[in-house]
């Protein structure tokens, strides 16, 4: 599924990463506790609703570079800086954590496990 597609069924928006919007995603991990999000590799996607500049140092630690903050959670400057640096792609939704995972895996998003 194209980054494109994500944002529009999410009603997302796009914090940064505009020009990797056709990209593909196909799987996707969500979790609140950085703690999990160490233990993957080379996952293209998390789902969380932790906004701060730890949640895209954790990122960048466990080669994640796409992040969809939910709850409607306000980015930060900081973070927006870190994750620019970092080549990351940010996508802002209002929908809940649960909402958000339902819609991707209808879409056809795979989990890790």
């Amino acid at each position: 599924m194209k980054l494109r597609e994500i944002v529009k069924l999410l009603d997302a928006k796009v914090c940064i990463g505009e020009g990797r919007l056709d990209e593909d995603v196909e799987h996707a991990f969500a979790s609140d506790l950085m703690s999990d999000v160490l233990t993957l590799k080379d996952t293209p996607m998390l789902i969380t609703g932790l906004c701060n500049v730890q949640t895209i140092r954790t990122c960048d630690m466990a080669t994640l570079d796409i992040i969809i903050i939910v709850r409607n959670k306000k980015v930060t400057e900081d973070m927006l800086e870190l994750a620019e640096d970092n080549d990351m792609v940010i996508l802002s939704c209002s929908y809940s954590m649960f909402k958000t995972c339902g819609l991707l895996y209808q879409a056809g998003i795979q989990p890790l496990f």
